[in-house]
This record gives C-alpha cells, sequence and structure tokens, in this order.
C-alpha cells in the first residue's frame, strides 16, 4: 500500500496552481464581475432600505396579490413582514432578500438559456450534466476559498458561492421542461410553418412553463439555505445572527434568526408559485 500513497495524484495542487493562475490573469475579469455584482447588489439594497418599510411591506402585499390573485396569500405576506419588523430583523432581512434575489437574476440569466440550448443538443447536456453533479455534491464551504480568493470578503463572494451551488437547479429543470414537451405539439406546429424560434417562444417555453418556475422556486429555497454559509465570508444578512447565535451558544438568538429566515421562506414560496399546479 505504500507505493500507492507515496504516489499520490497531486488533485489539491493541481486546483491550487489553477487557481493562482487565474487570480494573475483573470485580473481584470474578476474585478468587472466584482464591479456588476456589487451593483446589482447595491441597487437591490438601496430599493429595500431607502423607503420606509411600511412602504415596502405595502409593495410586497400588491406584488403578492398581482401574482396569486389569492387574499389569503397577501395576507400571509404582510403578516410575515410585520412580524419581522416587530422582531427587529428587517435589516438583515433586505440583506438576505438581496442576496437571494440577486441569486435568482444570475442564476436564472444563466441556467434558462444553458438549460434550453441542453434540451436541444443531448450532447451538450451528457458533457455538461458531470459538471452539474459535481457543482451540487462538492461541499459548500469549498466554493467560499476560491471565492475569497477572486474577491475577497463581502456580499460578492456570498453571491459568487450560492450561484455555483444553485445554478444547476434551474439548468436541470428548464432542460426538463423544454424535452418533455409533447411531440403532438411540436409536429403541429412544424407542420403549419413554425420557424425554430416560434417554437420556442410559443410552443416550447409555455409549455415548459410549470418546470422553469419550479426552477425558479428551487433556486430561491437553495439561495436562503446558503445565507449562513455567506455569512461565513462577510456577507450581510440573517445568516450573520445565527452566525454569533452558534459562536455565543446563544438559543434565543439562534431561534430568533432561525425563525425569521423560515418566515421568509414561506412567504417567498406562496407568492412564487406561479405557474404551478
Amino acid at each position: 500500500m505504500e507505493w500507492l500513497t507515496e504516489n499520490k495524484i497531486p488533485v489539491g495542487d493541481t486546483a491550487a496552481a489553477v487557481f493562482d493562475w487565474l487570480q494573475i490573469n483573470g485580473a481584470v475579469f474578476f474585478d468587472a464581475l466584482s464591479d456588476a455584482m456589487e451593483w446589482l447588489i447595491d441597487a437591490l439594497l438601496w430599493l429595500f432600505q431607502t423607503p420606509h418599510p411600511l412602504i415596502v411591506v405595502a409593495v410586497f402585499t400588491a406584488i403578492a396579490w398581482g401574482l396569486q390573485r389569492r387574499w389569503q396569500t397577501a395576507l400571509g405576506v404582510a403578516l410575515g413582514l410585520l412580524f419581522i419588523l416587530n422582531q427587529g430583523y428587517w435589516e438583515e432581512t433586505t440583506e438576505s432578500l438581496t442576496l437571494v434575489l440577486s441569486a435568482c437574476v444570475v442564476c436564472m440569466a444563466i441556467g434558462v438559456p444553458v438549460g434550453i440550448a441542453a434540451a436541444h443538443r443531448p450532447k451538450l447536456y451528457a458533457a455538461i450534466r458531470p459538471v452539474l453533479d459535481l457543482m451540487q455534491t462538492l461541499p459548500t464551504f469549498v466554493y467560499l476559498i476560491p471565492a475569497i480568493v477572486f474577491f475577497g470578503i463581502g456580499m460578492v463572494p456570498g453571491l459568487i458561492a450560492t450561484v455555483i451551488f444553485v445554478v444547476p437547479a434551474p439548468i436541470r429543470l428548464t432542460h426538463l421542461g423544454i424535452s418533455s414537451t409533447p411531440m403532438p405539439l411540436i409536429e403541429a406546429a412544424r407542420a403549419f410553418g413554425a420557424t425554430p424560434r416560434q417554437l420556442l417562444w410559443k410552443v416550447e417555453l409555455p409549455s415548459a412553463l410549470p418546470q422553469i418556475m419550479a426552477g425558479l422556486n428551487q433556486t430561491i429555497m437553495l439561495s436562503l439555505s446558503m445565507v449562513v454559509i455567506a455569512a461565513l465570508v462577510g456577507a450581510d444578512g440573517l445568516g450573520v445572527p445565527v452566525v454569533r447565535a452558534l459562536n455565543q451558544v446563544n438559543t434565543a438568538l439562534g431561534f430568533e434568526s432561525g425563525f425569521i429566515i423560515v418566515v421568509v421562506a414561506i412567504m417567498l414560496d406562496r407568492v412564487l408559485r406561479v405557474g404551478q399546479k
């Protein structure tokens, strides 16, 4: 057995060499990406924190009503946000919502087009499937190391680590939705002379909408599961009091902040059940 351990495959050294090379030669790209992510985060924080909290509560309640047309959902959102205000976690909640919504924007912008391309090109999906498996099974703490190396400490590395962990979900579900489009619909559209673009926009995407919305729902839930981990690299939000409670063995603080995360998750889940039965 000694010969096997003495001839160790340099997995860690190779990864370190790759990251060092990227850090040196990709500084311009990573700086531009960091600036873009910071702009998105700052814009969302401004939208959430500049108005009076009650105005934000009213806007979210109106959005819930507009999307679901159910007074129970709108009332639940209003009560949930008022409960967050009552517990004194409004600022942390807006910061976590910023991280979650930023991750949703990035993940859906990447996941939907990649999922569509993979559904139309089986060889492409076969090639990226192992990568998606790796992204979802690699321990999330491992993502934090290159995120810190490339982007430093703050919201941006937390966002990048969240995106890496979450983006396989919209890719897989979009691929599933497009691939599951009933063949009679496709054949009928082709018989009427539909172009590939018309086939995509008027047949495949409407048919795949429930799966795409399920991908959005999963993106939000997985992003919320990352708020505590993102706090370890300096990301603000509800993960900060959770980490503080863990360090101080503070049961009250941990339960309060954890319950707020649950409330936010329930509200987002109920509001964004669009196109799902």
